[in-house]
């Protein structure tokens, strides 16, 4: 080895956890998640997860920021706001800077930050997300289904609704608390969905697709017993079954089906070609409704755990 050789400057990587991002920082880890977006085919951080990232600091989460030879190369969030569950977290190395090690050292900290007591989603289920969790000492525990259907030629029977029951769209500034409440009910046992919060329904209002005629709430007697929020992005040419809930003591009657369908054909309407829906993949009931429905699981996104 020369003198050159011995002497070159050899970067190195350094981690910092942040309550709050800086406007730079959430310019540079927006760049770095759209970069790996486009390599790996999809969102490597979940919707909530990008909203996390802008409007100020937020109870429970925490930014870490992995950066080599002060290049931004690797991100991760970890929200710990479940009175019961584990801390939860997701991670991202950029594109052009994996094989280094980068994962590993992000997932390390998080096991750190974390007491030991984690669980990551990985997107897409890619082998390298398996390796790295493998690594880490993780357990697969959860798997997410998206799943899809062509909405052209869209053939549905007309929706049935129980007696009494209504459906209207919703209204902004006037509908946020009853459903706030019938969701947290319909998803009490749902880790994510169920502990939305009003800051979470004012950043979706907020954002760009927010469509309040696409958000359809049905009444019995003035009383909300359920929805469908719908939600489209046309640069994919997709329409999503965003959130559909029922108020739980009004399921049954076919509720669920028809606001369903009533989603359905109003994203068709839109012009989009296929809707897409996320479920878990040990809700059979709802796998099932869905496949009747004519939707085939697309992608898998995993979730993975500590040992507990």
């Amino acid at each position: 080895m020369s003198s050159d050789d011995s002497e070159r400057a050899v970067p190195a990587r350094s981690l910092e956890t942040q309550a709050e991002l800086t406007p730079e920082q959430t310019r540079a880890v927006l760049d770095l998640l759209a970069a790996a977006a486009a390599v790996d085919g999809q969102q490597p951080v979940s919707e909530q997860g990008r909203l996390q990232l802008r409007g100020g600091a937020r109870e429970g989460v925490s930014h870490l920021l992995l950066s080599y030879g002060g290049e931004l190369v690797g991100y991760a969030q970890l929200e710990d706001t479940d009175p019961v569950e584990a801390p939860a977290a997701e991670l991202v190395v950029h594109p052009a800077h994996r094989g280094h090690g980068h994962g590993r050292a992000l997932g390390t900290a998080l096991l750190a930050a974390s007491g030991k007591r984690l669980r990551v989603w990985a997107h897409g289920g890619h082998p390298a997300a398996r390796h790295l969790a493998q690594v880490l000492g993780l357990t697969l525990f959860r798997e997410l289904r998206q799943m899809r259907r062509p909405l052209t030629g869209l053939e549905l029977p007309d929706p049935v609704l129980p007696e009494g029951v209504t459906v209207r769209a919703f209204v902004p500034g006037q509908d946020e608390t009853a459903w706030l409440s019938v969701n947290a009910a319909a998803f009490a046992h749902h880790p994510e969905q169920g502990s939305l919060t009003e800051r979470d329904l004012a950043d979706r209002e907020a954002e760009p697709w927010f469509d309040p005629a696409g958000f359809f709430l049905a009444e019995r007697g003035g009383e909300l017993v359920g929805f469908h929020w719908t939600k489209t992005h046309p640069e994919e040419g997709l329409g999503e079954v965003y959130v559909l809930g029922v108020r739980p003591g009004s399921q049954g009657g076919g509720l669920g089906k028809s606001l369903t369908t009533i989603g359905l054909r109003h994203l068709a309407g839109r012009g989009l070609p296929t809707a897409m829906l996320y479920v878990d993949a040990d809700n059979k009931a709802a796998v099932s409704v869905y496949e009747r429905l004519g939707f085939t699981t697309h992608e898998t996104d995993l979730m993975y755990r500590t040992e507990t």
